[in-house]
C-alpha cells in the first residue's frame, strides 16, 4: 500500500512527510487555489519539501490532448523527480496518455468510476487509475468493490498499472480498500492521522505512564 497526502497545505504536507510513510503528494488547481497561493510556486514548494524521490501528482487544465501533453513536459521540467500528470478519463485524455507513455511521462488517470474505464486507461499506459471512492458511495454505487473489481481486472491482464484510490471521506473506507487489493491511497491530512487513531491504543498508554510513575517515579531510562 502506498499513502499520498492529497493536499496543498505546506504545513501539512511538511508534518505528513516528517511522521508518515507518504509516498508523494497529489493535488489541482482547486486544492491550491484554496491555500490562495500562485499555482507553480506552490508546486516547487511541495517538491522541496518531499525530495526528488517521492511521487508528485499534478491534475491538467487542458482539454485537448495536444495542449494536455504541452503542459504535462512543461510541468514534468519545472516540478522535476518523480512526475505524474493527472488526466481525466476521456478520448482526448487517452490520446494523451498514449503519446506521454512514449515520452516516459507517467500518467495518472482520474474521474473513474468504472472498472471499464479503468481497464482501458491501463491499456492506454496510465501508470495510475484513481476511482472516486466516496462520491460512488454516495450514489449508492459501492465503491469499495469498483475498487476491487479494477485491482482483479489489471493482476488478471497483468497490466503494469496500479489503483490510486480517491475521494475518501473516513479511515473505514481507507481500510476497506486495503482489504481488496487496493495498491495505493490518497488521502487528507485528517484521514491519514486517523488511521492511527484508537481510543483503546490512548488507554494503553496512559495505563503504561501511570505504572512507570508509580513504580520508578517520573525519571525515566534517558535522564
Amino acid at each position: 500500500m502506498l499513502y499520498i497526502l492529497d493536499t496543498a497545505n505546506i504545513e501539512d504536507i511538511k508534518h505528513c512527510n516528517e511522521f508518515y510513510p507518504l509516498a508523494g503528494v497529489t493535488t489541482n488547481p482547486s486544492i491550491i487555489s484554496k491555500e490562495g497561493k500562485h499555482f507553480r510556486e506552490t508546486l516547487k514548494e511541495i517538491r522541496h519539501i518531499i525530495g526528488e524521490d517521492k511521487m508528485l501528482h499534478v491534475q491538467t487544465v487542458q482539454k485537448t490532448a495536444e495542449d494536455m501533453i504541452e503542459e504535462a513536459k512543461l510541468l514534468k521540467k519545472e516540478c522535476g523527480g518523480v512526475f505524474y500528470i493527472k488526466i481525466p478519463i476521456g478520448e482526448e485524455g487517452l490520446k494523451a496518455t498514449m503519446e506521454l507513455k512514449k515520452l516516459g511521462i507517467g500518467v495518472t488517470m482520474t474521474t473513474i468510476f468504472t472498472p471499464a474505464q479503468a481497464l482501458i486507461a491501463a491499456k492506454a499506459g496510465a501508470s495510475f487509475v484513481a476511482p472516486y471512492v466516496n462520491r460512488l458511495d454516495n450514489i449508492i454505487g459501492d465503491g469499495t468493490n469498483v475498487v476491487a473489481e479494477i485491482v482483479k481486472q489489471l493482476d488478471y491482464y497483468k497490466l503494469d498499472c496500479k489503483v490510486l484510490a480517491a475521494s475518501f471521506k473516513n479511515a473505514e473506507q481507507v481500510h476497506k480498500c486495503s482489504c481488496v487489493g487496493c495498491h495505493s491511497v490518497t488521502v487528507s491530512a485528517d484521514i491519514l492521522k486517523a488511521l492511527i487513531s484508537h481510543p483503546m491504543t490512548d488507554s494503553a498508554l496512559e495505563a503504561f505512564e501511570a505504572d512507570r510513575i508509580k513504580t520508578y517515579g517520573q525519571k525515566t531510562l534517558l535522564d
